[in-house]
């Protein structure tokens, strides 16, 4: 406060005095005011083993841009080749939401929504452009709609009466919770282990008991931009990119995560990488069926992201499609030229 002025930093909004969701809620308000020429964010989205990476850190290279990642498992320290982090491609480029919880922890969307726009708006009141990308179809749609949420507290209850039962009875209990709630969360890429739909059913259930949101998000604006590639071309690069992470030590990743104490079901919740690697360092499967078995699923896995995609679309996202096998200098112009 200086001569009746209050002074308001665009660089920090954690000044004020409310919670995080109102400082937020402000600080957007605020750099509208302070910044009418705020660029339009970038959405780039694609299935696993697209390349959707290297457009990102390219095009944010070349605009003044900085990625803010949309994975749910790159969260976590010292996971890095299992979620293929693949840093490298960053270059110089600063990015947000990677490396920024312990592994063991369950990171969930409630948290990914909050920190999203502390990174968002962060970026847009230093005059950057916000660069989204990313595979987790729940994560980009929850940010991008603003969906209401609450934080879910565990339920022991439910929990202890849901043990026992098996993946796909689990699965029919969320999809007539779903029905009942008319969500679009926790579609089938987020439940592919009892950790995960335990908890998807917590939440639903949850929200049918708690029906009226304590928090409330303004959609984001954004140019959505998807990497299309083909089918055989994604299956072919899935399948080599596994190997060459397994002969670059994913393995001894998951190994040393099992060595600091991490238990092997806090892992196997992870999914993918995670699950079928600690089953076999954990003696449940040879390693010629964890590779088999872990390339179907990730085969599996890609398939359903398009699945979430094309159902972002049918809900009225509008999603330009880039031929994943263009050169890179043809993908950025044309991003360029869809966002100007």
């Amino acid at each position: 406060m200086s001569n009746g002025i209050f002074y308001v930093s665009l660089a920090s909004p954690k000044i004020l005095p409310f919670g995080k969701i109102q400082i937020n809620l402000v600080f957007r308000s605020l750099i509208r005011i302070f910044v009418p020429d705020m660029q339009q964010m970038i959405t780039i989205l694609g299935p696993t083993a697209s390349g959707k990476t290297p457009v990102a850190a390219r095009l944010a290279a070349e605009i003044g841009g900085e990625i803010i990642s949309a994975d749910s498992r790159q969260v976590y320290r010292r996971m890095d080749i299992g979620t293929g982090k693949d840093l490298e491609d960053y270059g110089e480029v600063p990015y947000h939401l990677i490396d920024i919880c312990e592994p063991g922890t369950k990171y969930n969307l409630f948290e990914y929504q909050q920190d999203f726009y502390d990174a968002y708006l962060d970026i847009q009141g230093r005059g950057a452009v916000p660069i989204l990308c990313g595979g987790t179809g729940l994560y980009i749609e929850a940010v991008l709609k603003g969906y209401k949420l609450s934080p879910v507290p565990q339920n022991q209850e439910l929990r202890d009466s849901l043990e026992g039962k098996s993946l796909e009875e689990l699965t029919e209990m969320l999809a007539k919770l779903k029905a009942q709630n008319g969500s679009n969360m926790h579609n089938k890429t987020d439940v592919d282990s009892c950790q995960r739909a335990i908890r998807a059913i917590e939440i639903e259930t949850y929200n049918i008991a708690h029906p009226t949101p304590l928090r409330e998000l303004p959609p984001v604006d954004s140019l959505i931009i998807g990497i299309d590639i083909d089918r055989e071309l994604r299956r072919e690069k899935i399948t080599r990119r596994l190997k060459a992470r397994l002969d670059n030590g994913m393995v001894e990743e998951v190994k040393a995560l099992l060595d600091e104490g991490i238990p092997a079901e806090d892992l196997i919740y992870y999914g993918l990488e995670y699950k079928f690697l600690t089953e076999f360092l954990i003696g449940y499967l040879s390693y010629d069926e964890m590779f088999r078995q872990l390339e179907i699923a990730i085969h599996q896995f890609a398939k359903r992201q398009m699945t979430w995609f094309r159902g972002m679309e049918r809900r009225g996202f509008i999603i330009n499609w880039i031929n994943a096998s263009l050169p890179m200098e043809e993908k950025i112009e044309r991003i360029k030229e869809l966002w100007q």
